[in-house]
């Protein structure tokens, strides 16, 4: 099978890329990570303005209607521009659990501000991320997913920021605030499907951003490369630098395919297998593109003042946002083991026997 994006939806990445490309993103990440979240959020506004945080939410809730795939374009772009805030709860994890909930109440309530940007949402699932928010101070909704129970969370900070127990969790990127919330008014009780989904697909715009942020760090490598001379040639001419470059690009395109089928997937028994495929896979891709980042820009990279830091820094937290390597892979192996087929083995003397 051939799979490859329409015009509508190559257009449409185009049409974001520019917009953010002009919006100056990573001034609006630096002034997120410092707290003046201002033109953080008017970027989010943007982006809300072009139909992306309404993409999954249907059309009587004032959304597009679009497939998992339109996302997944869309969250990519948003991963190349390391947009900040609680992009991945808004656009992806909040309208598919909501949608997914037997009373529709919920979703009437704040799906159509969501989907229009006058709301901002995150999430808070009990398993992998117990209890813990990102941008709970910022969002204007938060929901805490624990087991089969969705509530409205809140904040558990009374006010002392440096408490152990109740103030901001440190992030190796600073652009990402983490706190800690507590379940306060229930939303739907007996809704462990609608949470899973939600979850999973949370792990798949998690990869897409993976995705855009490695495809941003080999594109800001390649042209460094172009630029920087030593001994009187571009470092990008030594053989040692292009076959690094080579190869997170070679990284970078073996992970798309698994990105996009796994959006493909998400209705089907295959969704958490295939997700977390193309986290994993997404996730290796970027962190080789830092590594090759860091290693060709040399000592300039590792400054906070050097823009490929907001990259790099959000690539190191998104790995294991949604999630480590090691869960990702156990539930790989335990999808595969339970799709092999039972051995049957015949002896003459002795009845058959299945091996499971």
């Amino acid at each position: 099978m051939k799979f490859a994006l329409s015009t509508e939806q190559l257009d449409f990445a185009a049409e974001l890329r520019k917009g953010l490309d002009a919006a100056q993103v990573p001034a609006a990440v630096r002034g997120w990570a410092d707290g003046e979240t201002a033109k953080g959020t008017a970027l989010l506004r943007q982006v809300a303005e072009m139909g992306v945080f309404g993409l999954i939410v249907d059309e009587r809730y004032d959304g597009a209607g679009a497939t998992p795939v339109d996302l997944v374009v869309a969250l990519v772009e948003l991963g190349r521009a390391a947009a900040p805030g609680p992009v991945i709860e808004s656009t992806a994890v909040i309208p598919a659990l909501l949608q997914r909930l037997p009373n529709a109440e919920p979703a009437r309530r704040w799906l159509p501000a969501l989907a229009g940007g006058a709301l901002l949402g995150t999430v808070s699932f009990g398993t992998p991320q117990r209890g813990i928010a990102l941008d709970a101070d910022v969002a204007d909704l938060a929901l805490v997913a624990d087991g089969a129970q969705l509530s409205v969370g809140r904040r558990t900070s009374t006010g002392d920021e440096q408490s152990a127990q109740t103030g901001p969790i440190a992030s190796i990127d600073p652009a990402r605030k983490l706190l800690r919330v507590e379940a306060d008014e229930t939303v739907a009780d007996n809704v462990a499907d609608a949470i899973d989904y939600a979850f999973d697909i949370g792990v798949l715009a998690c990869a897409a951003q993976l995705l855009g942020a490695g495809r941003a760090m080999l594109d800001q490598t390649t042209t460094y490369a172009k630029q920087r001379k030593q001994f009187g040639r571009a470092i990008g001419e030594f053989q040692a630098v292009k076959q690094q470059l080579a190869d997170v690009l070679i990284a970078l395109d073996l992970a798309e395919p698994l990105l996009y089928r796994a959006a493909l997937t998400l209705d089907s028994d295959d969704r958490a297998r295939d997700v977390s495929a193309a986290i994993v896979a997404c996730g290796d891709a970027a962190h080789r593109a830092s590594r090759a980042g860091l290693q060709v820009h040399g000592a300039i990279g590792y400054t906070a003042e050097c823009d490929l830091s907001l990259w790099i820094t959000k690539v190191a937290a998104l790995r294991t946002a949604w999630g480590s390597a090691d869960f990702h892979r156990g539930r790989i192996a335990d999808a595969l083991r339970a799709a092999e087929p039972a051995v049957t083995i015949t002896d003459s003397a002795e009845e058959p026997h299945v091996i499971e």
